[in-house]
């Protein structure tokens, strides 16, 4: 991998995204969001973007700027998803990009949603542009360990699900409207909800080609897993961790979507950090292939899927870093985010 240093090292990113104009935006967990030019010489030099560390809480790991997504069809805003405090809540925004392009404007902030978090940890914090153009936002099951609210099985709370709405029409007063094929749109559920029963779906993301909603789903103590979501569908949290019974001795998985594929946590594995289908073209063997990692082991993997099963599976790279997030550009070309040790472009 070809590391894509800037003049700035950035501190705990979380998402690396292009825009239209070819600018390469990455969000710290901070509250902070940098531009550069990623053709701006060996070197480019970053410029801050956006500083919303007054109100975004990073006082534990799993808090801060963790989300950040482009309106295909309007370059003049931004959406980030944070944490906040007094009281613990996660904040979806848009915010509006100054004429020229240059920076954000931080006092022009809608707030699209806010979601009540009883813990500090398994904020989820993904948000995307699906191929329909609606926004799609993870969140986790509310935190501490094993589920203690239920959220995972509880259509009626928005949390430890993948969320759909239309923010096409933002305003003050109704930032967003529920798609009317979402399918708890009629009132059997939260109209919001998508798919459900997730732990912490840290990260997720569209296949460019197919459209099809992959996710990292971080698990417990046990299993790691990759799901493909699916409109209404149920994975399985806290009845079950990845396809295995959670907590009692039996379960029944009826109703449940089990994982694409799921690795065991023992050993140093710890939690899966979701990626990239890669339709790229620096590395074209690799086109095709589902790209994620795992924080603690610094491993690369990819799997290939097709006819409904993984058809390939292998370890990519063993890279040793803290891997935090991928990212990916307009020419599908994918990046991995470390902790503490920069940003690497896939395939240099």
């Amino acid at each position: 991998m070809e590391p894509l240093w800037t003049e700035r090292e950035f501190r705990e990113p979380t998402n690396l995204v292009q825009m239209h104009d070819g600018r390469m935006l990455v969000t710290e967990q901070d509250g902070r969001i940098w531009a550069f030019d990623p053709a701006g010489g060996a070197v480019p030099a970053a410029t801050e973007f956006l500083d919303i560390t007054d109100r975004v809480s990073s006082r534990r790991s799993e808090e801060g700027l963790l989300g950040l997504a482009l309106d295909p069809t309007d370059a003049g805003s931004v959406y980030v998803y944070y944490s906040a405090a007094d009281p613990r809540r996660s904040v979806v925004s848009r915010f509006a990009v100054s004429a020229d392009g240059s920076r954000v404007d931080p006092d022009s902030e809608l707030v699209i949603l806010e979601v009540g978090q009883p813990f500090a940890n398994h904020n989820g914090g993904q948000i995307a542009f699906g191929p329909d153009g609606y926004l799609y936002i993870g969140l986790g099951d509310g935190g501490s360990a094993g589920d203690p609210l239920g959220s995972g099985q509880d259509t009626s709370s928005l949390l430890g699900s993948i969320l759909r709405i239309d923010v096409s029409q933002s305003a003050p007063g109704q930032p967003y409207t529920i798609p009317p094929d979402n399918p708890f749109a009629s009132g059997d559920g939260r109209g919001e909800i998508w798919a459900y029963g997730l732990r912490n779906p840290w990260r997720f993301s569209f296949d460019r080609n197919t459209g099809e909603l992959w996710a990292g789903d971080v698990g417990q103590n046990r299993w790691e897993e990759i799901d493909l979501i699916q409109r209404g569908a149920n994975y399985g949290w806290n009845v079950l961790e990845g396809s295995h019974c959670f907590s009692a001795r039996d379960c029944d998985p009826t109703g449940t979507v089990p994982p694409v594929w799921e690795y065991s946590l023992d050993g140093q594995p710890c939690s899966v950090i979701g990626g990239y289908v890669y339709r790229g073209a620096a590395v074209p063997w690799l086109r095709g292939v589902y790209v994620y990692g795992d924080f603690c082991s610094g491993e690369v993997f990819g799997l290939r899927y097709a006819d409904g099963r993984v058809v390939e599976h292998q370890r990519l790279a063993d890279t040793e870093l803290r891997i935090m997030s991928f990212g990916e550009d307009n020419d599908g070309e994918v990046y991995l985010l470390s902790q503490k040790s920069g940003i690497y472009r896939l395939g240099g």
